[in-house]
């Protein structure tokens, strides 16, 4: 009575015996059922003589007693139990379990209603229901950071992204939120009165300092290339540029410097043009000047960070290329930043001014705000300074570096030259992951983080690995339609027990995101300098993998009469030794997975290797979670026939002689040859042979024997051959 659910074994006795366990039941049977909705757990119940079975009653009891993957979907009450000829039960008569669809229930209370609008705009839906469970929505634990901020703002509190993951549906998640209601949500994010010298962000501060030591580098910039088919209107594009670098202040600042400290300095619309530059060129240069452009550097105090290019392939075939550096957007810029350019250029074709609405504040509103936040690091109770300690706390101690397998030793200074290798994980390994993530309370996200924490110890032996992942920043609504430099990067530090179930890691795992999602508010760049790990242009602060879900939807872009589509190519940067990146939306619900790599390390060949493993892991845990992490077989079927055969094969040919009884014969045979020459001077066999057997003697007379060592330091020369 052992069986498999949805990755996970169950023992169908100990669930028999928590039903049995209350005092209302005298007999209880379990049993696995198909049905439109999975495999649901169905749970037969026959009740003490006299008592009455409340099944909701008895369904709350056995929750508290087992984990909710283990708790029957379905509670049916019979008289009696079926029984076959042996007096025993006969399960395959027990009636079959009605399923019922659940029907919709609306919000009804002020709190439900507003955490019910809010899972429905982070996630883009029409309608959220009271019973609507915000995971099994769509929602993950990146964006629900966002959810959290937003409930927060509106309901006038501060709510811990932990208490979404004890009660994600509307229904429980209002509860909570409600009993801790007005409790302050803290300082409002709205347009505010500028110092005349606005600071740096303190996601900025590094990328301005990273900028400084190389303008030319390109491994901060974001590039972006689509082809336009058809009838191109060039100056309604040009106006409707202008446009949106009006829009958006970011677009149109520069980053100078006073006594070494750079500062934003938001320059005029009327001052600030950003000219679509026009080239032609053949359909077969494009990806490469392509790349030309995404790669050229920027230098933020003088130039403003957008560079707009427009290839004419021919009169009706067009590729307009953008790259904007990162110290004023991110990628979740992206998506407003083609909307805008969209809106505007549908208007300016047809003679009109744009119509949106005006956005709440700027990039430089955000930032004053943000300090106001933080608070004073000197202050300990600040928010800054209450977070920084966690991480203080988290990061104690952490290894300098990862030590993946490399094919190369790391250079003194890193290249930032990348490639990329695409594969992905299926529709049924994806689902694997669904069911796991949904069964141990998680997320898909932290069961790819674990199975990827598995690799990275597994390839390395080492138990302490910290892995980055970006998050997007924008907890505040008025965030939304601001192109913007708001992304943060956590640091997940994992200790991976060879020993240890997978799904006991997973369990971790979770705690460790929880907690690290829970204090995200200290800016990755302030965290290196409080941790000062010990610095190098050779790798990546503080971790070198960096684990990537991009579950934001595509930006669409619509131009009126023109066909658009993206253009791919490899701008061929890698930040990190190792990025790995999924994508949902491709192969039938499947992942769609790319590991981007440093070529300073590693060969393609090499992480091609690293794909194979991390989804043979996936395909492993997801099928027997309770499998321990060091019994996860990294190998393919090829490469253990390797290991195991081919490479202990001893049937090997053996050669009649060795080369000393070559040698022997060589001097009996023809003794007065040339054995060696060097710089004019020479040796015969014989010659050579005499001086060999006389140092040979002279070493036995001092002791040398088998097994003795003897150091040689002679410079190259006859004497070398000789010792």
């Amino acid at each position: 009575f052992q069986v498999k659910l949805r990755g996970l074994r169950i023992e169908l006795g100990e669930i028999e015996a928590a039903l049995v366990s209350h005092e209302s039941i005298a007999q209880a049977a379990v049993v696995v059922s198909v049905s439109d909705l999975g495999d649901q757990l169905v749970g037969y119940v026959v009740p003490v003589v006299g008592a009455a079975v409340d099944r909701d009653e008895l369904a709350g009891f056995v929750s508290g007693l087992l984990p909710g993957y283990m708790v029957p979907s379905v509670l049916m009450v019979l008289d009696e139990f079926p029984l076959n000829s042996s007096g025993k039960l006969d399960r395959k008569a027990l009636p079959s379990p009605v399923f019922e669809a659940r029907e919709f229930r609306a919000p009804q209370t002020a709190v439900e209603q507003v955490v019910a609008s809010t899972f429905a705009d982070v996630l883009g839906l029409e309608r959220v229901g009271l019973d609507d469970n915000f995971f099994e929505l769509g929602g993950n634990s990146l964006v629900a950071t966002q959810v959290v901020a937003r409930l927060g703002a509106a309901l006038d509190t501060r709510v811990p992204v932990r208490v979404l993951f004890e009660a994600s549906t509307v229904g429980e998640l209002a509860v909570r939120v409600e009993q801790v209601s007005g409790g302050g949500a803290g300082v409002p994010l709205v347009a505010r009165v500028r110092p005349e010298e606005i600071p740096l962000s303190l996601a900025q501060q590094r990328m301005w300092f990273l900028n400084q030591l190389d303008p030319g580098s390109a491994a901060n910039n974001i590039p972006g290339a689509i082809r336009l088919s058809g009838s191109l209107d060039v100056d309604a594009l040009q106006a409707a540029v202008s446009d949106v670098v009006a829009r958006h202040e970011s677009l149109r600042t520069v980053y100078p410097e006073i006594d070494g400290v750079g500062f934003q300095k938001v320059l005029p619309v009327s001052g600030t043009v950003v000219e679509v530059l026009g080239e032609t060129v053949a359909a077969d240069e494009v990806p490469a000047r392509v790349t030309e452009i995404a790669t050229a550097g920027f230098d933020v105090t003088q130039q403003v960070p957008i560079r707009v290019r427009l290839l004419r392939i021919t009169p009706e075939e067009h590729v307009l290329v953008v790259v904007v550096h990162h110290i004023s957007a991110d990628g979740f810029s992206m998506g407003p930043l083609t909307r805008d350019v969209a809106t505007a250029y549908a208007a300016r074709a047809v003679g009109a001014v744009p119509e949106w609405s005006a956005l709440e504040v700027q990039y430089a509103d955000y930032t004053l705000w943000q300090r106001e936040v933080l608070g004073d690091e000197s202050d300990p109770e600040s928010l800054l300074a209450r977070e920084t300690e966690f991480w203080r706390t988290a990061l104690a101690d952490l290894p300098e570096e990862s030590t993946l397998p490399s094919d190369r030793p790391r250079p003194a200074v890193s290249s930032y030259q990348g490639a990329s290798y695409s594969f992905t994980i299926d529709r049924r390994v994806r689902a694997g992951i669904t069911d796991l993530a949904r069964l141990s309370g998680a997320t898909e996200f932290m069961v790819v983080h674990a199975a990827l924490a598995v690799l990275l110890s597994r390839l390395g032996a080492q138990s302490d690995i910290a892995i980055g992942t970006p998050i997007a920043g924008r907890g505040d609504a008025a965030l939304d339609d601001l192109v913007g430099m708001f992304v943060n990067t956590l640091v997940l530090r994992t200790s991976v027990d060879g020993g240890v179930s997978f799904g006991e890691l997973l369990d971790a795992v979770r705690g460790v995101d929880l907690e690290a999602f829970a204090h995200a508010d200290v800016p990755f760049e302030r965290l290196v300098e409080v941790l000062d790990p010990a610095r190098s242009q050779a790798r990546h602060p503080l971790f070198q993998v960096m684990l990537t879900f991009q579950n934001m939807t595509d930006a669409h872009l619509e131009l009126p009469g023109l066909s658009v589509s993206g253009v791919d190519f490899d701008a061929q940067i890698a930040k990190f030794d190792v990025q790995l990146t999924l994508s949902e939306g491709f192969a039938e619900d499947g992942f769609r997975a790319e590991l981007t790599y440093a070529t300073d390390l590693f060969d393609a060949v090499t992480v091609e290797g690293f794909a194979e493993r991390f989804v043979r892991i996936l395909e492993t845990v997801v099928a027997d979670p309770a499998l321990r992490v060091g019994d996860i077989d990294l190998l393919g079927a090829d490469e253990r026939i390797a290991v195991l055969e081919r490479w202990n094969d001893t049937a090997h040919p053996v050669p009649e002689s060795t080369l000393l009884d070559r040698f022997d014969a060589q001097v009996l045979s023809n003794p007065d040859a040339i054995a060696v020459v060097f710089e004019g001077g020479s040796l015969t066999y014989g010659e050579f042979d005499a001086r060999v057997n006389q140092l040979a003697r002279y070493l036995i007379s001092r002791g040398v024997g088998p097994e003795t060592t003897v150091g040689l330091a002679v410079r190259r020369s006859l004497d070398l051959l000789v010792g």
